[in-house]
């Protein structure tokens, strides 16, 4: 960044760079592209994670002594058992098929493979299909929801779109409000009652979107943890209503995980599964954990689109999900 100082009155000089006006506008320095912010986020997972790769490959063969200290890296990244065990079996192929021998060519093999498990899970969300498109967001509290439906409204409006929320967490008394400043920060509107059924909330959500020609409702609901049966109740209850409005809705079902719970995720994507049928998982706080191969386990064990990961705390620290990116940033450079 360049910095310009306006004329001194004590020595009458000027400190501006020749050519340049002293009462020019200082330059901002660039913005980082999406992909260097999401190496930067998962700078922790690298460290812990292409560290030890690196120690672990430096043998330069694929042996016994290296697939078990592999194994209790992947373990201890929260990859889980099924896909720990799936990447040492294609390792082992590629080490037999190619005839590994370095370092590099070991990584690149493991680093190809777990490319290979992820890349099911890039599915961009289409929101085409459905005018308005509504998008049922769940979550247990504490994971990013409701910040992420701030930061998703962000996304959609970028995309050109019109975006409305539906303050459907009438059961936490702060989510409302934290909804409409997030609704006041994007300048969007925000369907809201001080007390009352979720259900209904919603419901009065898609009518107005309806006739205002809004094309996309980000419904909100209660954090709940999947043991609160009659909260999980509710928010199954809040998808019926929605199917009385508009029978092929809600047109996606967004569960938000925090990537810091590790394999409590998984269970996480069973018992929402079961209440709400996830159509996409949004993924958040990477930047704030050193596991990030949970994304693995979820790719083996509960194979749901990923359709945005968050690796930040700005507004447009949450993009979608791209595979190679994420692998590329798991590893040294």
């Amino acid at each position: 960044m360049f910095s310009f100082l306006k004329k001194s009155p004590a020595d009458g000089k000027s400190d501006a760079k020749p050519g340049v006006p002293a009462d020019a506008a200082p330059v901002e320095a660039a913005k980082p592209g999406w992909r260097e912010r999401l190496f930067k986020g998962l700078a922790k997972t690298r460290a812990q994670w292409g560290g030890k790769l690196k120690t672990i490959f430096s043998r330069g063969k694929v042996d016994d002594e290296l697939l078990e200290e592999l194994e209790t890296l992947l373990l201890t990244s929260d990859c889980g058992v099924e896909a720990t065990n799936h990447l040492l079996d294609e390792l082992k192929k590629a080490a037999k098929r190619d005839k590994l021998d370095t370092p590099e060519a070991i990584q690149k093999a493991l680093h190809d493979a777990l490319l290979e498990t992820l890349k099911p899970l890039e599915k961009p969300l289409d929101i085409s299909t459905h005018k308005p498109f509504v998008i049922m967001i769940a979550g247990v509290n504490g994971a990013g929801k409701t910040t992420s439906i701030g930061k998703l409204a962000k996304y959609f409006q970028g995309q050109g779109k019109s975006v409305l929320l539906a303050a459907g967490d009438t059961f936490r008394a702060a989510a409302r409000e934290q909804l409409e400043t997030w609704g006041e920060r994007n300048n969007v509107t925000v369907i809201a009652q001080d007390k009352g059924d979720p259900a209904a909330v919603v419901f009065d959500a898609i009518s107005a979107a309806k006739a205002r020609g809004i094309d996309i409702v980000l419904a909100d609901t209660a954090g709940r943890l999947p043991t609160q049966l009659h909260l999980m109740e509710e928010i199954a209850k809040v998808r019926r209503v929605i199917q009385k409005i508009d029978p092929e809705g809600p047109h996606e079902t967004l569960l938000v995980l925090d990537a810091n719970i590790g394999q409590n995720a998984l269970q996480q994507v069973k018992a929402f599964d079961k209440a709400i049928n996830v159509t996409g998982l949004v993924l958040t706080k990477l930047d704030g954990t050193a596991k990030g191969g949970v994304v693995t386990a979820i790719a083996r064990q509960c194979p749901k689109p990923i359709r945005f990961i968050g690796v930040g705390e700005q507004i447009d620290d949450l993009r979608p999900f791209s595979a190679r990116d994420f692998v590329d940033a798991m590893f040294e450079q």
